[in-house]
């Protein structure tokens, strides 16, 4: 399933996984992504201002509209049942792809951002001839940890990371993810 963009063919931003349909976003999705994201238990783990208005969501919206470059590649989750509940995104960081994700409180512990965030990594691999994508948690968040370690992100450090639900700097887990870990993990 390796394919490379080339840099003048348009990226496909549709995944279909057993429950999931991650899928470009789109203006449409603006109140939904307030609602989970203004929940301080989802924003308390996260990088999102709070409380997350409407104009907070229209802004990432807008600004992701235009990306054409597998690093830069956000993706609304779509449950097949309950349409939208939450986000795996990639952001150039230090040379690298790196992932972000959440999900709405009421999905939590159902396996679902396992499924989004091991189907957005195998697209983020079969798009392009990256290697390394980093990551992270606050401390405090297994759940999330779990989810990485499951496809085989490891541990590379610690470090402070101010989060604005918080309105303070956290213990935050550094992680990486080598392709090679990745398709270990997934076999």
């Amino acid at each position: 399933m390796s394919h490379y963009l080339n840099g003048k063919e348009k990226m496909d931003r549709t995944i279909h996984t057993e429950r999931l349909l991650l899928r470009a976003p789109k203006l449409s999705d603006a109140n939904w992504i307030t609602k989970g994201l203004s929940n301080f238990t989802v924003a308390g783990n996260m990088l999102v201002p709070h409380p997350f208005e409407i104009d907070h969501a229209l802004e990432w919206l807008l600004q992701e509209k235009n990306s054409n470059v597998p690093a830069e590649a956000q993706f609304c989750i779509d449950h097949q049942k309950d349409g939208g509940v939450g986000s795996v995104s990639f952001r150039r960081k230090s040379g690298n792809a790196q992932l972000g994700y959440w999900l709405d409180e009421h999905y939590w512990g159902r396996g679902i951002m396992s499924e989004a965030v091991k189907a957005a990594v195998q697209w983020y691999y079969a798009s392009t001839r990256a290697d390394i994508i980093t990551s992270g948690v606050f401390h405090f968040n297994m759940a999330s940890l779990a989810v990485q370690h499951k496809l085989g992100f490891v541990e590379t450090g610690r470090s402070e990371v101010y989060c604005p639900a918080r309105a303070a700097d956290i213990e935050h887990i550094d992680t990486e993810l080598t392709r090679e870990a990745f398709e270990a993990a997934i076999i």
